[in-house]
């Protein structure tokens, strides 16, 4: 019974997919077809401009996120489906007036339905809107949350984990919070759907996991550096015995040139774009207190070494330097628009055409957070492998204020798993940070542990 409503469930969101999807592409057809008739018939305009539509289509899903209602929040998956559906829909549109750029309609390139595409989007919108909200809603109403236990360490390790899971409400509850070390954590686990590791010993862990496997109860656990080093390693066999091949992971000299090649491409193109944006970046500070308008400062790369990044200055200057925290007074009016949107660290294309940085890397970290950081995390210093970057794994997935060790996790995960074509993922998917409203919240200036608010829908044992 159990698994012939997993099939229907399945099925169901099947079909909501399959009808999302033909309502994007039917908006863009029926209606850009008032201005283009070819586009409603059969012939080598439309097969043409269907194949290049479904190729990026499914290109740009597969980089910003595709309709997995029931996993993530609806805004989210809006946000990735908007962003997909647009570079899709101009794209397309760039190849239709290529196409149409011929002896019976006139030999000289027009970029035209603008006013239609815009038609196009607004619809598509809506479509996806609808999609979104009332399949998230059907799939919650089907399907109830999982109910949980958290199993931790510590009273900080279990607010940290809390306040993640708990942004999930429609996908788990949260019944029990146990520590690792007590008595009754088998018990209390069979009661539930599922269980978060978090901040174990690897060892206890193992046997936790081990036991959730043994009794087909969900897991969840943060990684350690052992696991990220595991998740590119190869299965093997010398004569019978089975190993796990975990080679040390360096770019290519292929790969080397290729990226490199990108970063001046790349750096160079999006300076002579921004150009109007880099100008009135640098005006409104001069107008907003007559300082300095680029801010030096200096950093690590890889292989540990230094040089000066550049920055559109945000802060007041003389300023104490370390790293903002929210209501931060330091943070000018103009600076607080330009790190919201990330326009501060737009001059960093030129030390990417210096070849201090990347455009695809871990974030330059200050040498005085990397000492601090280092001292307690010695796994640290296995940022600098690769150079520096303007974006990355971690910034896209994480925000400003992330801890250090989640940075480190994240970061290890790109160097480990390294691709070009990875870097060109992460360089679409940057665009998703300007819609997370906390990619750039600052440091807390202290932790709020007021546990007792949880106390009365929660089992606690810490």
């Amino acid at each position: 019974m159990i698994r012939i409503f997993s099939k229907l469930q399945r099925s169901i969101v099947f079909l909501l997919k399959m009808m999302l999807y033909l309502w994007i592409l039917a908006s863009f057809f029926l209606i850009m077809g008032i201005e283009n008739w070819p586009l409603l018939r059969i012939n080598r305009t439309s097969a043409t401009t269907l194949l290049i539509f479904v190729v990026v289509g499914l290109g740009m899903t597969a980089a910003y996120g595709r309709y997995d209602i029931g996993k993530r929040k609806s805004k989210p998956i809006i946000s990735s489906l908007a962003l997909a559906t647009a570079i899709t829909d101009i794209v397309t549109e760039l190849q239709l007036s290529i196409m149409n750029t011929n002896v019976a309609n006139g030999l000289k390139f027009n970029l035209a339905n603008i006013g239609l595409l815009v038609i196009v989007f607004i619809v598509q919108m809506t479509g996806i809107i609808i999609f979104v909200y009332g399949g998230n809603w059907l799939y919650f109403k089907i399907n109830k949350p999982e109910k949980c236990c958290i199993v931790t360490s510590s009273k900080k390790s279990f607010l940290e984990i809390v306040k993640a899971v708990g942004n999930f409400k429609k996908q788990y509850d949260i019944a029990y919070v146990r520590d690792y070390r007590e008595k009754d954590l088998k018990k209390v686990m069979l009661k539930c759907d599922t269980v978060f590791i978090y901040d174990v010993p690897t060892s206890e862990r193992t046997e936790i996991v081990e036991f959730c496997y043994r009794n087909l109860i969900n897991i969840y656990f943060n990684p350690e550096i052992a696991d990220i080093v595991e998740i590119n390693s190869k299965y093997v066999i010398l004569d019978d015995v089975s190993l796990i091949s975990a080679p040390v992971k360096e770019l290519s000299f292929e790969q080397r040139v290729i990226k490199r090649t990108m970063d001046i491409v790349l750096s160079l193109l999006a300076l002579v774009i921004t150009s109007p944006v880099l100008l009135a970046c640098a005006i409104a500070i001069k107008i907003c207190d007559g300082g300095k308008v680029i801010f030096k400062q200096q950093r690590a790369t890889k292989d540990g070494r230094i040089f000066a990044v550049y920055k559109f200055r945000t802060m007041k200057e003389d300023a104490a330097v370390y790293s903002a925290t929210d209501d931060d007074d330091r943070i000018t009016s103009v600076g607080k628009v330009l790190r919201k949107y990330r326009l501060d660290e737009l001059p960093q294309m030129l030390n990417i055409l210096k070849g201090e940085m990347s455009i695809v890397g871990p974030r330059p970290e200050m040498l005085r957070n990397i000492y601090i950081y280092t001292k307690e995390y010695p796994e640290f210093e296995y940022r600098l492998r690769v150079k520096a970057g303007l974006t990355g794994y971690a910034q896209i997935a994480g925000k400003y204020n992330t801890t250090p060790k989640y940075k480190l996790i994240l970061d290890l995960m790109y160097i480990e798993n390294y691709s070009i074509i990875k870097d060109f993922k992460l360089i679409l998917q940057t665009l998703i940070v300007f819609f997370k409203s906390d990619s750039t919240e600052g440091f807390a200036k202290k932790l709020d542990e007021d546990i007792e608010k949880y106390q009365s829908r929660m089992d606690i044992r810490l």
